[in-house]
């Protein structure tokens, strides 16, 4: 029942942390275009509004010092509490915001500055919440347990994409675009508070609760990150590029994609993407599972490899017709790209020792998220440029995975050998410490 606990606490904050967060994906292509960056020539607007967008993954290396510092310091559950109200709180007030139309430039304005603190709050959120989960792991089920809290991505976007076909249904074009928007935004409040009460009733992780009685806490975490460890960090950043720019397209960019390039629907491409997610919600615990069998480093490099292979037909198959589309979207988001978001947390945490876990972790992914999280920018510009063509973007993800596959084949396998076991070590090294002293006191007695 206490891992259940704990790994309900952790995707369940995750969720609320990505329905956020890619609420606001959603809705830039869809209304901030319009509501809040208008201008004569659409193709400005979506470049405008997709920059505020990357300026939330811009954000998350600040927060992955921040709340990674806490963590490693303080506790991982306290970091956690804060990054879901920054989270949850920002959101809400996005739904409240007035539009361009009624305040001018003060509108765009605040609407980042909201952003800004979406993308702090979830730079501490996701390694919080993979540690939360690994960190209450036997060896046996690390991969598993590390894969939960990836279910909140999917699950997140479906609810987020869900919420606003809902609305769209029941709500007519003017009324969408006026108050309609506002709902799914607002309703992140209520599940704030659902989020905050599951995680306020766990305890702290075993392994950092033992780092902070022995007094083991590192007083600069990200110094000592630099110190001995930046070679990881730097690999984390390697290793997500690749898949984490074409996270970005399918996950965000392709509701704009398909529907301004294209010409599908918005209905057809919300229900491609969420088709998809349906299928990642069976793929990563899957592949979670496997990967404490056959190893992280195995799944990963398999991952990306079917990804450089499918890219080109992916590009080539979503413009030919609709179920091509959904069938290219579900295989390559759904179960390639799924396989190696599944094996991350657990992946990636597994390279750094406990007293710069947080930091170590965070820090890596999300300056590869600030750095993928500008694809939209890049891809506006080329779809203007070239139109949707499979070459030239196929051709662009295409570098960014080779990149990571070459650092997945250097990597360690860390199924076999991990910082985790460091840890297990030094609690077995403390116990027989302990059991031996009554022995060597009784040794010292005989002898006098």
């Amino acid at each position: 029942m206490k891992k259940f606990k704990v790994l309900l606490a952790s995707l369940s904050g995750s969720i609320i942390e990505w329905y956020d967060f890619y609420l606001y994906g959603t809705a830039t292509g869809i209304v901030f275009t319009t509501l809040f960056f208008p201008n004569e020539n659409p193709a400005v607007s979506i470049l405008i509004a997709f920059a505020t967008f990357g300026a939330g993954y811009a954000a998350r290396p600040l927060g992955s010092i921040i709340f990674g510092h806490m963590g490693d310091r303080i506790g991982r559950k306290a970091s956690l509490m804060i990054t879901l109200i920054g989270m949850g709180g920002s959101s809400f007030l996005i739904g409240l915001l007035p539009t361009y139309a009624a305040v001018g430039i003060l509108a765009p304005a605040m609407l980042v500055i909201l952003r800004l603190i979406q993308g702090i709050s979830l730079g501490g959120e996701w390694g919080g919440a993979v540690l939360l989960a690994t960190e209450n792991a036997s060896k046996g089920v690390r991969g598993l347990f590390g894969s939960i809290p990836q279910l909140g991505v999917p699950i997140g976007l479906v609810l987020g994409t869900f919420s606003f076909t809902i609305i769209n249904s029941f709500t007519t074009e003017a009324q969408f675009m006026a108050w309609g928007w506002r709902i799914p935004f607002l309703f992140s409040g209520v599940l704030i508070v659902l989020a905050l009460w599951i995680r306020s009733s766990i305890e702290e992780t075993p392994e950092f609760q033992q780092r902070k009685e022995s007094g083991n806490i590192e007083k600069m975490p990200v110094l000592t990150l630099f110190r001995n460890n930046s070679k990881d960090m730097f690999r984390i950043i390697g290793l997500k590029l690749g898949d984490g720019f074409f996270n970005v397209f399918l996950m965000s960019f392709i509701l704009v994609y398909a529907t301004t390039y294209i010409g599908y629907s918005r209905d057809t491409a919300l229900l491609a993407l969420s088709l998809s997610c349906a299928m990642m919600l069976i793929t990563i615990p899957v592949v979670g599972y496997l990967s404490d069998f056959i190893g992280r480093k195995v799944i990963y490099i398999s991952g990306l490899i079917g990804m450089l292979v499918l890219t080109i037909p992916y590009f080539i198959g979503i413009s030919s017709s609709t179920s091509t589309f959904f069938i290219m979207q579900i295989v390559l988001l759904g179960v390639v790209w799924a396989a190696i978001f599944a094996t991350q947390g657990t992946f990636f945490s597994e390279l750094f020792p406990a007293n710069v876990r947080y930091t170590g972790l965070s820090l890596g992914y999300q300056i590869a998220a600030a750095i993928v999280g500008f694809g939209p920018m890049i891809w506006t510009t080329m779809a203007a440029n070239y139109g949707p063509s499979p070459w030239i973007f196929g051709g662009f993800m295409i570098v960014a995975l080779l990149v990571s596959l070459v650092l997945a084949i250097f990597s360690p396998d860390t199924r076999k050998v991990s910082h985790y076991d460091e840890t297990v070590h030094e609690e077995e090294e403390v116990v027989s410490r302990v059991s031996a002293e009554p022995l060597l006191t009784t040794a010292a007695e005989v002898r006098e």
